[in-house]
């Protein structure tokens, strides 16, 4: 059955008829609903789906000059350790009348700057990035649209306006420490190319204090990768007793290699990743990792944009949320 098209001419001053508001209270619980209550954006709202309306942001931007919008970029929207971010951040930013718009940097600082740009010509209210803006360009043309950024994911001394992360070198210096406290001498590290799988790469190798057996591989990792990786890992030292992996996906991958070769994890190869993915504690054997809390980056993203829309004063630009190392079956005695 052909769809009756849609009423064409629906203003907003018919959705306020609808909801029994007045007119600036229908355009407040839209544009701006923090100066509206929850039972009054819900009426409008509604009103909206009952009327059909289908707001002119454009307009609306050229008046207040906020097009409610905040750009979000992410490296690969698949990679499991980045969805609670991104789901957090929408979740956060919808909760105040903002709509999340993402885009895909691939790990490619040029790609990066053209999708910046693409974004600032439709002037967003903020920009919300994983990991750091590298290239000098990109940070200047973030400088220049002179609304809030965050970078998240990562820490800097010198962050483009304000941050949301955690020291990926001290994440590396953690999980080689833990190593060394179970004993385990024989390591080695499978990582991704790309800056901060290095960073925690880094990090391994100030704590272990000396070069291990190293498998590097393209990102986004993958479990085809890993098992690859392993492969290669044995072939520089057919006795590592440990690998520390770049993310959980490559750690299912180096797992499921072991078990093809006879080894028992942990007792002949013990191995950890990094993110913590849903499915980490659920392989068999279950996989130890590097707890992030990506909805907390994603909630303090998101209200640090929010806030200083709003004219707040930020009193803290930077904000570490750390990490934890999760035991499991893969590492345990």
């Amino acid at each position: 059955m052909a769809r009756s098209p849609t009423p064409k001419g629906i203003t907003l001053h018919d959705v306020a008829r609808e909801a029994g508001v007045s007119l600036i209270t229908a355009s407040r619980a839209l544009g701006n609903p923090t100066l509206v209550s929850k039972a009054t954006i819900e009426r409008v709202r509604e009103a909206v789906e009952r009327t059909g309306y289908i707001p002119n942001l454009l307009a609306g931007g050229l008046k207040s000059k906020r097009s409610m919008t905040v750009a979000g970029l992410v490296p690969i929207i698949s990679v499991p350790q980045f969805l609670p971010t991104v789901q957090a951040l929408t979740e956060t930013l919808d909760g105040h009348g903002y709509q999340l718009i993402l885009g895909q940097s691939g790990y490619d600082h040029g790609r990066e700057e053209k999708l910046i740009a693409a974004m600032m010509g439709r002037r967003p209210d903020g920009v919300v990035v994983t990991g750091l803006v590298h290239s000098p360009r990109a940070r200047e043309q973030l400088r220049s649209l002179g609304v809030p950024v965050v970078e998240t994911w990562d820490l800097s001394e010198r962050p483009v306006d304000m941050m949301v992360g955690f020291s990926h070198l001290k994440v590396g210096s953690a999980v080689a420490g833990y190593f060394l406290s179970k004993g385990w001498k024989r390591l080695a590290v499978a990582t991704g190319d790309d800056q901060r799988a290095q960073q925690r790469r880094e990090g391994f190798l100030a704590a272990a204090g000396r070069e291990v057996p190293t498998a590097t591989v393209p990102a986004p990792s993958s479990v085809a990768l890993g098992r690859r990786a392993l492969g290669d890992l044995l072939q520089q030292d057919p006795k590592i007793q440990a690998v520390c992996c770049s993310s959980d996906a490559l750690a299912q991958g180096v797992l499921v290699e072991a078990l093809a070769r006879g080894l028992r994890i942990p007792q002949d190869l013990a191995v950890c990743g990094f993110g913590d993915a849903d499915f980490s504690a659920h392989l068999r054997p279950s996989l130890t990792s590097v707890h992030i809390d990506g909805a907390q980056i994603g909630r303090l993203a998101a209200q640090l944009v929010i806030d200083r829309c709003n004219g707040k004063e930020i009193a803290s630009p930077v904000i570490d949320v750390g990490f934890r190392i999760v035991e499991r079956e893969s590492t345990a005695s």
